[in-house]
């Protein structure tokens, strides 16, 4: 295990988020934003859903994680170093109903998503029992690495004097075009994960990346996750865009296959739409394991909410 000094501790629990990757059945790194607990024993405590339990299922079956806090959005540091972390994780059956186990790891997210607390109260209640339906995710380091703050990746190149190229017909190439960098996951010659903080640019044959020296990544399949939120966590804004990392004589191309969006919640047709999907995943989720639907501990939690 990688120890963590108080140093690197501090700038961690400054982030409000981090990237977080699980090895997909085929071996794509998939990452998605989340919030992560550092323990003072150095290991790390992430949660998902019963809702979202993709991320737990891969660990149960391939416990190679990494995680990466590279976007300083609310933490009041804008020139954080951005630090990585790869280890391995296991993630229990067990489901937590209540903030048992990870008092620590609630406390936070209500202070720092204000918004999150209304889900304790009627009506939202009757709708949210999902969100506190817990799988907890330990993860503990083989290696931690710090790297340049964001803001000091080099600038794309400015355009040339006929201005802009044409739009590149890529699957999600309007979407990453929107977003100043996205998060680079691939793999290492052991298919491991990595994760690298990269400027995007849309080519002909796909995503131009720049991946670090020390990201030892190798060709095969990887991914570019582009995420936004506001300094209280709202605003949440996630794209996926899964393909085939390739190796261009000393430069690096993601050509494209596949683009994951979760809906947007910021439209009530497709937040009513998102409220339905992930309500029926958490009672597929049950029923595969022949379960009845666990009771939230709401005193429990409003107790720490307050």
């Amino acid at each position: 295990m990688t120890t963590i000094d108080a140093e690197l501790a501090a700038t961690i629990a400054a982030y409000r988020t981090c990237e977080f990757t699980t090895l997909g059945r085929d071996g794509t790194p998939l990452t998605w934003p989340t919030a992560a607990w550092l323990f003072d024993d150095g290991t790390f405590l992430v949660t998902t859903s019963l809702a979202f339990a993709q991320k737990a299922l891969n660990v149960r079956r391939d416990g190679r994680v990494a995680l990466l806090f590279s976007d300083p959005t609310g933490s009041g540091r804008p020139d954080a170093p951005q630090i990585f972390v790869a280890g391995t994780a296991v993630c229990p059956e067990d489901i937590r109903t209540g903030p048992e186990g990870a008092e620590d790891y609630w406390r936070m997210l209500f202070e720092r998503q204000p918004h999150s607390r209304g889900y304790l109260r009627p009506p939202a209640r009757w709708l949210m029992d999902w969100y506190y339906l817990r799988l907890l995710i330990t993860v503990t380091p083989t290696q931690v690495s710090v790297r340049p703050p964001l803001a000091e990746l080099a600038p794309p190149a400015p355009a040339g004097p006929a201005g802009p190229a044409e739009p590149v017909a890529l699957p999600g190439a309007d979407l990453l075009a929107s977003f100043p960098s996205a998060v680079l996951g691939a793999c290492d010659a052991s298919g491991a994960p990595r994760l690298a903080r990269t400027r995007v640019t849309a080519t002909a044959g796909g995503f131009a990346v720049e991946p670090p020296p020390e990201c030892a990544v190798v060709p095969g399949p990887a991914s570019l996750l582009v995420h936004r939120h506001d300094d209280h966590l709202n605003g949440v804004r996630n794209v996926l865009v899964r393909g085939e990392l390739r190796a261009d004589g000393d430069d690096w191309l993601l050509v494209p296959d596949r683009v994951i969006e979760p809906g947007n919640v910021e439209k009530p047709r497709e937040a009513v739409r998102t409220l339905r999907n992930v309500r029926r995943a958490t009672r597929r989720y049950l029923e595969r394991r022949s379960l009845s639907r666990p009771r939230v501990e709401w005193d429990r939690f409003r107790a720490l909410a307050r």
